[in-house]
């Protein structure tokens, strides 16, 4: 349902007014006086230039927009009375609703009731509300929005807060805002609303985006898809130490619902950043800037102070921004133009700015390999950097300036660029991060130019399981595996002396052996797995050891003799049903590294092939899987395979939460799955 009532209402009706600027409905109406639509105040016991009653003031002039400034017990009854005067939208500041517990819950529900009976659309509550500066639309009772100026940056923040904070933090880099929305309680209008409103607002030309906590994952995953098709999207999640429970398997742990979030955000074409400055910094560049789609985005840096310089690139190189030598024309082009000592190949040390700086700056931006250029230095009389910068820029180039100095120096130099559209930020660091959201909105929209379905080997509907009552045993769960054509070891079931040796003897090379049971979570911690058994004397002593071990845990006496598989690169992978996002896929590099440090990539099933074929290059320790020091080099395509299956086995299965590979071994033969987890929703099976 369009929030046109809510964004562009003909007028609003302030519930709860007052001429008291220290209560609630006196701040909100101040903020509404400069809007140019009809604002009408209402308070039961009336007053000067005050109406009682909604129903009064809709009679009196046109009203899409009702701000309740009232307490939460009394705003369902006033909702009525606002569907039944055609009010079409409606903004909740106040709290004591759901969040309060108790009687509070109830008000949630009667006002949520009272929404839907009239469809009005409702923003809150607990939100500090929103501005549209364009309009001179205020809605907030924060005073200070008065002075902020309208601009392309949509603002979407959780926290009517942070709403705030970010929305002046834009005004200072002279972004300005279209519109800006705190969602609160977001129990009707959420983000996934506020993002196609902004999609499809021509003022606005990049969506900032906040979040914390998410209801409803798959909604706003799609509207981010929607909004990133047409306009950047830069996204900032908070939560990063929140890891809540974890879950029963490895890859569980790691898939926590700050990384999985992040993770869907970048799958959908949001440029994620890690602090509230780079999305600052992110969105306001991607405001004025943006370069053609490409695998490897080619940076390059003209700077006046090599110390600076070299804190940018460093910074740069380490988000993955490509710095490339020059080409030769455009260095001997250079040659005429700056001092014979001068670093001339990129990046480009001038020394100290002159009068052919601009020159500089349109040679390295004219490169046929480079698609953005930085130019960073200190504010000097000497040269005029936002002058030297708009010839390139005027003929198109991707241009980014960076400057320190004095105050007044800067925030001249801010005006002018603004002015002439270019993007300038203060500071190295706050350069690297803009050169890194450039490049990654430029790798991100190469990547989802790829439409094509992925191609795995499992059939559309996935593989047919009847899980048993006592849940999956090892061998129960790679037969699973095999059946959906993922290759794991040969095995055998044994329960006693004699078929072991015979399943020994019939195997090639030495063999593992287990306790077989859907009851045991960690076999090696009680005992239950010897490895490398190659004779009848080591097979002996190994089956007793693991039969004493099953006895113990009190599990039947059912062993497993499974084929040892030979040397290779170790991975984990599993596919999993996210309780806020649905079902995704996670990989990782086998290793007790990964845990450590949390080195999974994760994506939302289904996929493209080509995502999931680029989603283990997301992963710190990618260079394992293309054979370092000799190591077996991955598959990609089998990897992309099972990857696909294992996301269609829980799609296709309810009833399974979680099916873990750990490890999945690369050899010379290809990929092999030498452990397997099954988890549902009341079982839990795993094997070690």
């Amino acid at each position: 349902m369009s929030l046109e009532a809510l964004f562009s209402p003909r007028g609003v009706a302030v519930i709860g007014a007052s001429a008291d600027p220290d209560k609630l409905g006196g701040a909100m109406a101040a903020s509404l006086v400069p809007y140019d639509g009809n604002v009408a105040l209402v308070n039961p016991r009336g007053g000067d230039q005050m109406f009682t009653s909604v129903t009064e003031a809709a009679a009196a002039g046109p009203i899409d927009l009702a701000v309740l400034c009232i307490p939460a017990p009394a705003c369902a009854a006033v909702l009525d009375e606002c569907g039944a005067a055609g009010i079409g939208a409606a903004l909740i500041c106040a709290g004591g609703f759901a969040e309060a517990g108790g009687e509070g819950v109830g008000h949630q529900d009667d006002v949520l009731d009272a929404a839907r009976r009239h469809d009005i659309r409702l923003l809150g509550p607990n939100t500090s509300g929103f501005f549209v500066p364009r309009a001179a639309l205020l809605a907030s009772f924060v005073p200070g929005v008065a002075s902020l100026s309208p601009g392309g940056v949509g603002l979407v923040a959780a926290s009517g807060g942070l709403n705030h904070a970010l929305a002046f933090a834009f005004d200072r880099e002279l972004a300005g805002l279209s519109v800006g929305v705190g969602i609160g309680a977001g129990i009707d209008v959420a983000a996934p609303d506020v993002l196609d409103h902004l999609a499809a607002d021509d003022a606005t030309t990049v969506i900032a985006l906040h979040l914390e906590t998410i209801s409803d994952g798959p909604a706003l995953i799609a509207a981010v898809r929607r909004a990133a098709a047409i306009k950047p999207v830069v996204a900032l999640v908070i939560g990063k130490n929140d890891i809540g429970e974890f879950a029963q398997s490895h890859t569980g742990a790691l898939a926590t619902s700050w990384r999985t979030t992040r993770a869907l955000l970048e799958q959908a074409g949001a440029v994620v950043v890690e602090t509230v400055d780079a999305l600052v910094t992110a969105a306001t560049v991607l405001s004025r800037a943006r370069i053609a789609p490409t695998a490897s985005p080619a940076a390059a840096l003209v700077t006046a102070q090599a110390g600076p310089g070299l804190a940018i690139v460093d910074a740069a190189q380490d988000t993955g921004v490509g710095f490339p030598r020059l080409t030769g024309s455009t260095i001997e082009t250079l040659s005429t133009l700056l001092p014979p000592m001068t670093y001339q190949a990129n990046p480009v040390d001038t020394g100290r700015p002159g009068p052919r700086y601009g020159a500089v700056i349109s040679t390295v931006a004219d490169d046929p390999e480079i698609d953005v250029t930085a130019v960073y230095a200190l504010a000097e009389p000497v040269v005029d950097l936002v002058e030297a910068a708009t010839s390139a820029h005027r003929n198109g180039a991707a241009i980014v300036l960076g400057v320190d100095g004095p105050a007044d120096d800067v925030a001249k130099a801010r005006h002018r660029a603004a002015d002439a559209g270019i993007p300038l930020v203060v500071g190295p660091q706050a350069v690297a991060v803009a050169l890194d959201a450039l490049a990654r909105d430029a790798t991100l929209r190469d990547l989802l130019a790829d439409t094509s379905a992925p191609a795995g080997v499992a059939s559309a509907s996935g593989p047919t399981v009847d899980l048993p009552a006592t849940g999956l045993t090892e061998t129960a769960a790679k037969d699973l595996l095999e059946r959906c054509g993922i290759t794991t070891p040969a095995r055998r079931v044994v329960t006693d002396l004699a078929q072991a040796q015979a399943a020994r003897s019939g195997m090639a090379g030495p063999v593992a052996v287990k306790i077989s049971s859907a009851d045991v979570l960690h076999k090696s911690d009680i005992g239950g797995v010897r490895l490398g058994v190659a004779t009848p004397e080591a097979m002996a002593e190994a089956f007793g050891d693991v039969r004493d071990a099953a006895r113990r845990a009190g599990v039947g006496e059912e062993i497993l003799i499974e084929e040892m598989a030979p040397a290779g690169t170790d991975l984990i992978v599993s596919a999993r049903r996210d309780p806020v996002f649905g079902v995704i896929v996670v990989v990782g590099v086998g290793g007790t590294a990964t845990e450590v440090y949390a080195d999974v990539a994760v994506a939302a099933w289904p996929a493209t092939r080509g995502w999931l074929t680029h989603l283990p290059d997301r992963l710190v320790a990618r260079g394992i899987l293309d054979g370092h020091r000799g190591g077996v080099p991955v598959d990609r395509d089998q990897l992309t395979d099972v990857l696909d299956t294992l996301g269609r086995l829980v799609h296709a299965h309810p009833s399974i939460s979680d099916v873990e590979i750990n490890p999945l071994r690369a050899t010379a033969d290809g990929l092999i799955a030498l452990d397997a987890v099954v988890l549902t929703d009341t079982l839990a099976t795993k094997e070690r």
